[in-house]
């Protein structure tokens, strides 16, 4: 792939469904369309982490993203098999809860054509005492759509149980269908403007006050979600021309789109569908189909029908990607010696990681239980700790640690961007009502993947149970 075709499956992996369904979450954080500022200081905070990306894409090419990343930058005998590991470990938590927001966000607009879909069963909140840890907090959810999320994710695997020949096809006709819904919706906006409703600021809305600040790490932290995927360009380094070159052009040239269209987009929204209707949405977490309200508002009815089956596509094609995408990581790991062996085996017949793909459906069904809220907060979190903080750090060692390595593309005004990213990573993480709740989920999987690790270390007499030559560790 050329820069443009590496840009377009960049920006489609990063799009997905999450502006579709997040908006009205985002407006609850903050209490009105101040919450705007979320999206553009998560696209700076985009920026800052890409620019990392950027410089470890380019200094070490190659299909692999952060678990290699981590393992070269700390050392691959040493103490980046842990963190590479972990990198993996966690993966096998926050990927299935990247597919299960995408399920529930599929069936929140299916419940557009069938409002029952909403109607809540039953509705349970359990709790587990850790020593020294807390309560870890788990809210449960039973509806119709709870179901249908479900049934999503086995169907997707259904269809991933086969040997996949038309990816590249897929690709494009979900690049066409985001980007003209993605269109649509700028176009009835700007076409049906009206400013006074955009900027009806409450009273105080900018006001920094400790509810301003608590408010805005909230909107971040989905904004954040929103923009994720710029990375993912990273996982496929052997299939791009010159990706020394091209996978940081095209990283940051799709955060710089994304961003656009994103801003665009919600400003065009909130012209049409007051915010004050979106906030209640948000705050019940029902009716998320916002997109579709927007364009009854403008249309009628069968632009409403439309675009909703067009979201639906969208949301479907977002967790096919995914879940095609995020199978073959712990596939790569156990390969590589560094992941539990069965997840190394492939089908007989169709050459796949079977294993890997079945446990990934299995877990993500089972995250469908939760609410959209919930879902993308432990996502985020866990990632933050366990993947961005630490290769953000990691950068700072490659350097130290390997000053003669080439790197064709080196970070702006460096450190200033790490410094940055890490500050707005450590904001969202505790500056929020409640941090504490998915902040405890991150420690436990944490720990718990340092005692799995050392287990199968000791076992196979890996590091730091094995002596390694000196010469092993100084190997470039």
């Amino acid at each position: 792939m050329g820069l443009g075709s590496a840009t377009a499956l960049n920006m489609i992996d990063m799009i997905g469904v999450g502006p579709f369904i997040t908006m009205p979450l985002v407006l609850s954080a903050m209490g009105g369309p101040q919450a705007l500022l979320g999206w553009v200081l998560g696209a700076m905070l985009a920026v800052c982490d890409g620019l990392v990306s950027a410089e470890l894409s380019a200094s070490l090419p190659g299909s692999g993203g952060s678990y290699r990343y981590l393992r070269e930058s700390y050392g691959a005998q040493k103490w980046g098999r842990l963190i590479s590991f972990l990198f993996i470990w966690q993966v096998s938590f926050s990927a299935p809860l990247s597919i299960a927001s995408g399920c529930i966000g599929l069936a929140g607009y299916a419940a557009y054509y069938w409002p029952e879909l909403e109607t809540v069963y039953a509705h349970h909140e359990s709790g587990l005492h850790i020593p020294w840890a807390g309560t870890l907090q788990v809210n449960w959810i039973v509806t119709p759509g709870t179901a249908l999320a479900i049934a999503i994710c086995f169907f997707t695997v259904l269809l991933l149980y086969r040997r996949i020949t038309a990816i590249g096809r897929l690709s494009k006709i979900l690049w066409f269908g985001v980007m003209g819904t993605i269109g649509w919706i700028i176009y009835a906006g700007l076409t049906h403007f009206s400013a006074a409703r955009v900027f009806d600021f409450p009273p105080g809305a900018f006001s920094l006050s400790p509810q301003f600040f608590t408010g805005l790490g909230g909107a971040m932290l989905v904004a954040t979600y929103d923009y994720w995927g710029y990375y993912n360009v990273c996982f496929l380094g052997d299939e791009i021309k010159d990706p020394e070159k091209n996978i940081p052009r095209a990283l940051l040239l799709s955060i710089l789109l994304v961003a656009c269209l994103y801003l665009l987009m919600n400003v065009c929204i909130l012209a049409v569908v007051p915010w004050r209707e979106m906030l209640t949405i948000g705050q019940n977490s029902t009716g998320l189909y916002v997109v579709s309200v927007f364009m009854e508002r403008v249309y009628g009815a069968w632009a409403a029908r439309l675009v909703t089956g067009l979201v639906i596509a969208t949301a479907f094609a977002s967790v096919f990607s995914l879940m095609l995408g995020y199978s073959r990581v712990p596939y790569a790991a156990a390969k590589d010696g560094n992941y539990f062996k069965a997840f190394a085996k492939v089908h007989p017949v169709y050459r796949f990681p079977h294993v890997s793909l079945l446990a990934l459906g299995v877990v993500a069904a089972a995250f469908c239980f939760l609410r959209l809220r919930d879902a993308i907060a432990a996502l985020v979190v866990i990632r933050l700790i366990l993947q961005f903080l630490v290769q953000a750090v990691g950068l700072v060692v490659l350097r130290i640690r390997r000053p003669d390595l080439p790197r064709p593309f080196r970070m702006w005004f460096y450190p200033v961007p790490v410094l940055l990213a890490s500050a707005g990573f450590l904001y969202i993480l505790f500056g929020r009502p409640n941090w504490q709740k998915e902040v405890r989920y991150a420690v436990v999987i944490l720990l718990s993947g340092v005692i799995v690790y050392m287990i199968r270390a000791w076992k196979h007499s890996e590091w730091p149970f094995n002596a390694i030559p000196e010469a092993v560790l100084t190997k470039p």
